[in-house]
């Protein structure tokens, strides 16, 4: 596997998977800009190794190709504002035009590609198939797809010397440009800075960390978050759970939980996880206190109560204040701390103190010498919505492909890197 920061890019020119999936106003301005930005020294990386760039992304899920409204010609002006370079857009990704403007580049010249999923090719699902197609036509469809995606990945790599994955919120999917590209580079393969340094920060807490480690879990649900927490039983001192799940937990030890989320088919899972936490002398610390609102929205009328007795009509939406002192306690208690999901429907300004107080716990820990990493699209998004990310010591771009990694999932994206 080669190394970015020792590789001769001169002359070479690299193609980069980077991912720059950002959210569009309805005029097709960028909204974040987060992703652009740490895509940024990568690219000037090869650009100051007297290398050319041809970036490739994918945007939003379009359900027909060339739809205007996931074009990626919308981001170019973002792009070169963060880079301070000229953006040659190619406006497609299979078409001449593309490969004379690959063909054509010079040393110091960026181009972009069009939304690789304009193409059914990139994601190797068969698009257009009849609601009635038989399990014939399905299974047709899927091997012309497939001779098709080798022509589509043949035409992406011929554009390039090198190929550069620096896209780690996809390396979970198998796709044309993540993963199988990757083979027509056996000697001229690597990652990008955002994937190493993703990679790193993930290894550093799972596989060397300063103990005590403080997990903390949210999200809603116990079933999605299963394979996580096992794992993490193996590894942790400490485990905050938050959240959704909290309900079924309090349910499945006996107690009333209203109308909050609840997996009764997860009782058994949660008394299991309980116990095993207590055979591996792990604390695991749940919510004693619940805010609780009658109906979603800011006009909801709220009161605290203990996350074990709430009444029916109710249901619990974040933590109440004995548990944020309690949280913040445990929290400071760290060396090393992951914080994967909110612990509240922090969407909601008026649920979102529980998820602020824990993001704050995060931050003055951090500040007092911890290692921090944050990751999952709602955990990123809370860190961002209270101006916290810059207080933690790594934001993780990854939502899925960061669960997977944790949860010991070889991922394709870098398997094809770290594979010969």
């Amino acid at each position: 596997m080669n190394n970015i920061e020792t590789y001769d890019f001169r002359g070479k020119r690299a193609i980069i998977r980077v991912d720059f999936n950002v959210p569009l106003d309805e005029a097709g301005n960028v909204m974040d800009d987060t992703r652009i930005r740490a895509a940024i020294p990568t690219i000037k990386k090869v650009l100051a190794g007297g290398g050319s760039v041809i970036l490739m992304s994918h945007l939003g899920r379009p359900k027909k190709n060339n739809d205007e409204k996931y074009s990626l010609a919308q981001i170019v002006p973002a792009i070169e504002k963060l880079l301070g370079h000229k953006v040659i857009f190619a406006g497609d990704c299979m078409g001449d035009k593309a490969a004379e403007l690959a063909a054509g580049l010079k040393p110091g010249e960026v181009m972009l590609l069009e939304n690789l999923r304009f193409y059914a090719e990139e994601e190797g699902k068969p698009r257009g198939l009849a609601e009635d197609a038989t399990e014939e036509q399905k299974a047709e469809a899927k091997k012309a797809l497939k001779e098709s995606q080798k022509q589509f990945v043949a035409r992406l790599a011929s554009y390039a010397d090198v190929y550069i994955n620096d896209a780690f919120g996809t390396a979970h999917r198998k796709h044309a440009s993540t993963a199988i590209i990757a083979e027509y580079f056996p000697e001229a393969k690597m990652f990008g800075y955002v994937m190493e340094n993703e990679l790193k920060a993930i290894d550093k807490v799972l596989d060397d960390p300063q103990r005590p480690f403080v997990a903390i879990l949210g999200g809603s649900k116990v079933s999605t978050k299963i394979t996580i927490i096992d794992r993490l039983m193996d590894k942790v001192d400490m485990l905050i759970l938050g959240g959704g799940m909290t309900y079924t937990f309090k349910a499945a030890l006996g107690g009333k939980v209203g109308n909050s989320i609840c997996e009764r088919d997860q009782f058994d899972t949660a008394l299991a996880v309980l116990e095993k936490g207590k055979k591996k002398g792990i604390e695991i610390v749940l919510a004693e206190d619940a805010l609780i609102a009658d109906k979603f929205g800011e006009d909801a009328d709220t009161r605290q109560v203990p996350a074990d007795d709430i009444p029916d009509g109710w249901e619990g939406v974040d933590i109440g204040d004995r548990t944020k002192a309690l949280f913040r306690e445990k929290i400071l208690s760290a060396k090393t701390i992951l914080w994967n999901g909110p612990v509240g429907v922090f969407e909601i300004d008026k649920f979102s103190t529980g998820t602020k107080a824990v993001a704050e716990a995060v931050a003055e820990a951090t500040a007092r010498g911890a290692y921090s990493l944050v990751g999952g699209g709602d955990s990123v998004a809370a860190v961002n919505k209270f101006g916290l990310a810059d207080k933690v010591s790594y934001v993780s771009t990854g939502g899925g492909a960061l669960l997977e990694y944790m949860e010991g999932v070889e991922l394709p994206g870098v398997a094809a890197i770290r594979n010969k």
